[in-house]
């Protein structure tokens, strides 16, 4: 069973057992209808963790867990991740894609031949990048129309016509 990252809970909130979780997902609603999911401090030892209420706000998810009814109870959750399985994950937008999509895709220059793969996708202020591996080098590619022509999910490609100029 794959599972995927959805939030990290950060710290308790109260004596009932309340924790505070950072969204990982462009879909924090989520978090509202889930009634559960995978948590530990890695997708290696997870349990389950069934949702007995959700809210929302100042960016984060407030969740209270069955069993989890103390302070003491939620500071051992401090660090955890949520997971969910991929049956769960919500489709994206026609223009969006999930990361786990997005890594392995090849990179194909101006010619359609494959110059190397994507190894990650990073987080940066002004936009996306994606971490490309070419031979044995890695290269920071931006993730923006400028320099990416066409992303094909369906067939795991993108073209970068200026590929040479990130060598």
């Amino acid at each position: 069973m794959e599972l995927y990252l959805t939030g990290i809970i950060l710290k308790p909130k109260g004596l009932k057992g309340e924790v505070k979780v950072e969204p990982i997902t462009d879909f924090p609603e989520s978090f509202l209808s889930r009634k559960e999911y995978y948590a530990g401090v890695s997708v290696d030892s997870v349990e389950r963790l069934k949702v007995q209420k959700a809210v929302l706000g100042g960016g984060f998810a407030w969740l209270f867990f069955e069993g989890v009814d103390s302070m003491e109870k939620a500071e051992r959750l401090s660090g955890w991740k949520l997971f969910i399985e991929e049956s769960q994950l919500l489709p994206q937008p026609q223009d969006r894609a999930y990361l786990h999509e997005i890594i392995g895709m090849k990179v194909l220059d101006r010619t359609r031949s494959v110059v190397g793969v994507i190894t990650n996708v990073l987080d940066m202020p002004a936009h996306e990048v994606y971490e490309v591996l070419v031979g044995e080098k890695k290269i920071l590619l931006p993730a923006i129309e400028q320099f990416v022509e066409e992303f094909n999910l369906r067939e795991q490609y993108i073209v970068v016509p200026r590929f040479d100029e990130f060598l």
